[in-house]
């Protein structure tokens, strides 16, 4: 999730009668979810891998895979998020190319 903030900047808000900026201040995204819950999978399954615990062994290379889906998801969320502006931008040019 990413949430932006409008501060407006005491120079600037001086020069153009207080018209705010941007300030975008982003948190854990769903890619650093899953970047986490890779590293966490890593780790527990080399836990386990040098106690001889399969119960870690396993559960670590569960949450490798979760990683991956959760990656999946994004990916496809982004290309999803593509295709539309396309559709966008393409039906927009038709429509200008109409007037």
């Amino acid at each position: 999730m990413i949430s932006t903030l409008l501060i407006p900047l005491p120079a600037m808000a001086m020069a153009s009668d207080h018209v705010s900026h941007p300030i975008v201040i982003g948190t854990m995204s769903n890619r650093m979810d899953a970047t986490a819950k890779d590293a966490e999978g890593k780790l527990e399954s080399t836990y386990g891998e040098l106690t001889g615990d399969t119960g870690h062994q396993i559960k670590g290379k569960a949450k490798q895979v979760q990683a991956s889906a959760m990656n999946t998801a994004e990916d496809m969320k982004q290309g999803a998020k593509s295709v539309a502006r396309n559709v966008r931008d393409a039906a927009g040019q038709m429509a200008d190319d109409l007037s």
